[in-house]
């Protein structure tokens, strides 16, 4: 590969980083080709795509993301793969146990494509271990959702008092209205 493509090659991966907000490092080493391809097709049918990239070529394109990623470093072992999500930071997450899950993986087999580290929404994860932690990440819209309904929330039941507090209002001095005429 000569100079020119490794950069092309640098570039669109940068493209990449810099245009997901998660992107998922795993070691599909010892996955058969009919694995990695049922694994790319479950990706491609959740709006996900799997790539597999160098690590020095990995690493040339997580220095133009402008921030910190030396802690990526440690995931940077190996044979490596890119699992790229648009939607939630947590999706990949899910596919990858969701994967597991078909693949019917025992406790003492390792699962395969194994996470390697994560970057979602600038908060770097690295190891296996971390998987069950990202598969819970809420969103920026789940979040925005959450804090709407929040503020929502106090408005709705005062507005409910309100309402409910003028029909019993208005039963009282029914109720008292009644009581004056009985007695008068």
């Amino acid at each position: 590969m000569i100079r020119e493509d490794k950069q092309a090659l640098v570039d669109e991966l940068s493209e990449k980083f810099q245009s997901h907000n998660a992107f998922y490092i795993a070691d599909a080493s010892g996955m058969s080709v009919a694995k990695i391809n049922e694994f790319r097709r479950l990706c491609f049918n959740r709006g996900m795509e799997f790539k597999v990239y160098k690590n020095t070529f990995i690493r040339k394109a997580l220095d133009t993301l402008g921030t910190d990623t030396s802690e990526m470093d440690a995931a940077l072992v190996g044979q490596s793969g890119i699992l790229f999500s648009k939607e939630s930071g947590n999706a990949p997450a899910k596919l990858l146990q969701d994967f597991y899950k078909a693949q019917n993986y025992g406790k003492n087999v390792e699962p395969r494509p194994a996470l390697k580290g994560a970057y979602v929404d600038a908060g770097i994860y690295i190891g296996a271990n971390q998987l069950s932690s990202l598969s819970t990440l809420k969103g920026k819209n789940e979040l925005i959702g959450e804090v709407i309904g929040l503020l929502q929330s106090p408005a709705k039941n005062v507005i409910s008092a309100l309402s409910s507090g003028g029909t019993k209002l208005a039963g009282i001095l029914k109720t008292l209205s009644e009581k004056e005429e009985v007695a008068g």
